[in-house]
């Protein structure tokens, strides 16, 4: 988008849970000489008076709010050039359409939107109108991963022959999936496509492949009620006002969290959502332990692997080649401390109660005929997403250069999505299935 003759961008931001507030910091502090935050808009009016707070706190004036009814009114009211699209994932479609319809640009949190019907609809307003859609996924701004997409660029490993990648969400951010409405697979499309499509997008951009077709297994294991026979659970439905939830490491008590207070348990009153149901409760419609096979365009493989319930939290990729082999191994921290546990790993705590457990990343190329090497590893920093936050906010707000065309289009959105709506099928019907016929099937 274009600068107006101020020099910057008028942003409005849709959604104003937690998930808003890096993209509104960066917006109000970072790139205030490129950006405007003009509106926000929300199903509920205490969050966004909440954001109106903290931006007084900044030193910034409040901005108008709009309830979701008249988004297409505040577009032309506020003047906007850019909708940030932060709210729940179900809702993500109806935003992005309604604003590339409007010949506005937009941004939109990951996962671009929960099925495929709405894929399709993204995809075709996207040609209808020949807007733009940038897709936030911020894993790609990560530099040890822009590392790992040089060295495989570079030949590093040969021709690619396979990925072996597993992700492991420890029992304090795992289990926060569980509390809120990441819970209900229709909303969220499950953790294969809130979560994995971050590292599904990781694959295709590292391999500049495309998803052919995917075989799954996936199953509740740990939470929900089906979880209850390992001995952690107690019986209440919401942690807030609870006696039992009182010593339950899994509970997270809102009222200690004073940005969580505000954006949530006092909100309650408007729409009724509670931050912070009990993880083994009925009513869990997602799966924490799944396991994927996909096959790529070049002829590659991937086997993946998502654990929501581990000790530590990281991850490890493996890439096989026709010349060797490329690892990398990233603890991001290496157990749960008790009393730790039930707070939220997020933007919205900015780290004020980030725990003493330790962390680090290796980087390791095996060449063929040679001793193994380890590759320095470069910027990463322990605060948002290994410095990935910060670098994408520049690209995109900031106008930074983008030599490794880190920014992600509607394509590469519904590519990230289709593999882990792929996954889903494949684990109802127990049959491959191919990722073109997601979007041709009605």
């Amino acid at each position: 988008m274009s600068p107006r003759a101020d020099g910057r961008v008028r942003h409005a931001v849709v959604g104003t849970g937690a998930r808003a507030e890096m993209f509104v910091r960066a917006l109000v502090l970072d790139h205030a000489d490129t950006t405007e935050l003009v509106a926000f808009t929300d199903v509920n009016q205490a969050r966004m008076d909440a954001h109106n707070r903290w931006l007084t706190e900044l030193g910034h004036h409040p901005v108008p709010t709009y309830a979701a009814g008249d988004f297409g009114a505040m577009l032309d009211k506020e003047r906007v050039d850019v909708v940030l699209v932060t709210s729940v994932d179900v809702t993500h479609d109806e935003y992005v359409v309604a604003a590339l319809r409007a010949g506005r640009e937009v941004l939109t949190e990951k996962p671009m939107t929960v099925d495929a019907p709405r894929c399709r609809r993204i995809l075709d307003a996207v040609a209808e109108t020949g807007g733009r859609v940038t897709v936030a996924f911020n894993y790609r701004y990560n530099p040890l991963h822009e590392q790992v997409r040089r060295l495989l660029a570079d030949g590093a490993v040969g021709e690619i022959g396979s990925v072996h990648f597993e992700w492991l969400l420890d029992v304090r951010h795992g289990a926060d999936y569980f509390r809120r409405w990441h819970r209900d697979k229709a909303v969220s499309g499950g953790l294969m496509v809130h979560k994995a499509s971050h590292h599904f997008d990781l694959v295709n951009w590292w391999l500049d492949a495309t998803p052919v077709e995917v075989y799954a297994a996936g199953r509740l294991f740990f939470y929900g009620d089906t979880g209850r026979r390992h001995g952690y659970a107690r019986d209440y439905d919401r942690a807030h006002g609870s006696p039992a939830a009182a010593d339950d490491p899994f509970a997270l008590r809102l009222d200690a969290h004073p940005r969580l207070r505000e954006l949530y348990l006092d909100a309650e009153a408007e729409d009724g959502y509670q931050r912070d149901r009990n993880v083994f409760a009925a009513g869990v419609s997602i799966e924490d332990d799944m396991a994927v096979l996909a096959r790529y365009s070049t002829g590659a493989t991937m086997t993946y692997h998502l654990t929501a319930y581990a000790p530590w939290e990281g991850y490890r990729v493996m890439v096989n080649g026709s010349r060797g082999r490329l690892e990398l191994e990233v603890t991001e921290n290496d157990f749960v401390d008790r009393g730790t546990a039930g707070a939220v790993k997020g933007a919205a705590l900015h780290g004020t109660e980030a725990p003493a457990e330790g962390g680090g990343a290796t980087l390791t190329l095996r060449p063929f005929w040679a001793p193994p090497r380890q590759i320095p590893v470069e910027g990463r920093t322990r605060h948002g997403h290994g410095g990935a936050d910060a670098r994408m906010t520049g690209v995109l707000f900031g106008g930074h250069p983008d030599p490794l065309d880190r920014a992600a289009t509607a394509d590469d959105g519904a590519l990230a999505l289709l593999t882990g709506l792929a996954a889903n099928r494949s684990f109802e019907t127990g049959q491959p299935v191919r990722v073109a016929d997601l979007l041709t099937t009605r």
